[in-house]
């Protein structure tokens, strides 16, 4: 089953670091463009000691990436030194699905694709080659990270009508035209 279609929240990335003394803290955004993590809010971001919903109170661009004060979604005052961000280092930001756009038939979320099965027919053979793990971009095209149940990473090319033939969200598969042993 699609692990992507199951989910309640979807990780679009994390607490990296602090700015400064005055509580910002340096995010990782995994959306494209990188500054779109602003645009699906409330975030739930997840701690060693649990879930708490926060909001940028105002961010803004910087030489290494992101950077961003955030409050608790509900409370008046936002995080305001460099302790209380201190403790935020390493938390995941997560935000719930249905934030998400619809997209049009043939388009997908990379979360969509994590954990659908990958199925090869290369040269009329039909072998299981693994799961799709995580998804990278590349210079020319995304590439599906695919895992095998013995661990074996193989990197098919994401490019739909040439190696990938069919993606079913609701058998949770990909046929792919993609040699089993490269």
């Amino acid at each position: 089953m699609n692990a992507g279609l199951n989910k309640k929240t979807v990780r679009i990335g994390e607490i990296s670091g602090v700015h400064g003394v005055k509580g910002w803290v340096k995010i990782y955004s995994e959306t494209a463009p990188k500054e779109k993590i602003f645009e699906y809010l409330p975030w739930q971001v997840k701690t060693d000691q649990g879930e708490t919903n926060y909001q940028p109170v105002e961010w803004k661009p910087n030489s290494k990436g992101l950077i961003a004060r955030l409050k608790k979604v509900g409370e008046q005052e936002a995080v305001e030194d460099r302790d209380q961000a201190v403790a935020l280092i390493g938390s995941v930001i997560e935000v719930s699905v249905e934030l998400f756009e619809t997209l049009n038939e043939d388009d997908y979320y990379w979360f969509q694709l994590q954990g659908l099965t990958v199925i090869s027919l290369y040269e009329g053979n039909k072998q299981i080659l693994g799961v799709v793990e995580k998804l990278m971009e590349t210079g020319a095209n995304d590439v599906l990270v695919v895992r095998s149940q013995e661990g074996q990473e193989r990197l098919v090319p994401w490019t739909p009508g040439q190696h990938v033939l069919r993606i079913d969200l609701d058998a949770g598969e990909i046929d792919v035209d993609w040699d089993p042993d490269f």
